[in-house]
């Protein structure tokens, strides 16, 4: 017996929230750092293919036309990249999270001397924010399908993982000790909890909108994948066939799930 839709959207946005804080926790703390830039190869193919081949064709199956759907993916896309531009939208997916360590060092530096009430609050509001836009996602995709939510949930938790390691960076550099650190990017996560019931309630008498939150939804990973993802991989000289393997890898995963959902 499956468990009640609000239920998969609670245990869905807990995971992508939480595992992704651990995730991000074990590179910081313990792991190599090198091995950060693997799972961006690993995220770029779950996000390129969720959008792609779990999110589109949903949207389209709506009844959606595709010169309805289209010109709302375009107008996402202009609208992740204007909201990062001007620092509204906290993905830290650019030079605060790149994985390699001499690189986020150099660029953190600068932030020693922040104030802890400034610029380190204005991370974990910016990353709540962000956050909650992931729960109103996941409960978009749930209530379109439930596997869908969970494939969602899967791309959300890999595009989390260089984010958080990103906020970490800065935090820690910032003079937070590492278990403050932790503690209050917890506490940020469980902002797509919050998002997550309230979309729930709030698209579940809305049914209509799911498609174009979806829409947006496959926006986001789009962006985020093409705009700061890939630049980084370019970049990379060393281990091309671990990052190409993983790339494959990722939408190797998304693909077997797709062809197992219908």
């Amino acid at each position: 017996m499956s468990l009640p839709l609000l239920a998969q959207i609670v245990a869905g946005c807990l995971l992508g929230g939480l595992l992704s804080l651990f995730a991000a926790a074990l590179v910081m703390f313990g792991l190599p750092r090198r091995w950060l830039t693997y799972t961006v190869s690993f995220s770029t193919g779950i996000l390129l293919a969720t959008a792609t081949l779990h999110l589109m064709p949903e949207v389209l199956e709506s009844g959606l036309t595709p010169h309805e759907v289209f010109p709302l993916l375009l107008a996402g896309i202009l609208g992740f990249f204007a909201l990062e531009k001007f620092a509204l939208w906290r993905h830290a997916h650019g030079n605060d999270a790149h994985p390699d360590a001499g690189h986020c060092e150099d660029h953190t530096h600068s932030h020693h001397h922040m104030r802890l009430d400034d610029g380190t609050l204005s991370i974990l509001v910016g990353d709540g924010f962000h956050n909650f836009t992931d729960g109103l996602l996941i409960a978009a995709a749930f209530l379109a399908d439930p596997k869908l939510g969970w494939a969602t949930t899967l791309a959300i938790i890999a595009h989390e993982v260089p984010q958080e390691a990103g906020d970490f960076a800065i935090l820690l550099s910032a003079g937070w000790r590492r278990g403050r650190a932790l503690f209050w990017n917890g506490v940020s996560s469980l902002a797509s909890l919050f998002g997550g019931i309230v979309g729930y309630f709030a698209l579940e008498r809305a049914l209509g909108w799911v498609p174009q939150i979806l829409t947006l939804a496959a926006a986001s990973f789009l962006y985020i994948a093409v705009a700061d993802l890939m630049p980084r991989l370019k970049r990379e000289q060393q281990g091309l066939v671990w990052h190409a393997a993983l790339l494959a890898c990722g939408i190797a995963i998304v693909v077997f799930s797709s062809t197992h959902s219908h």
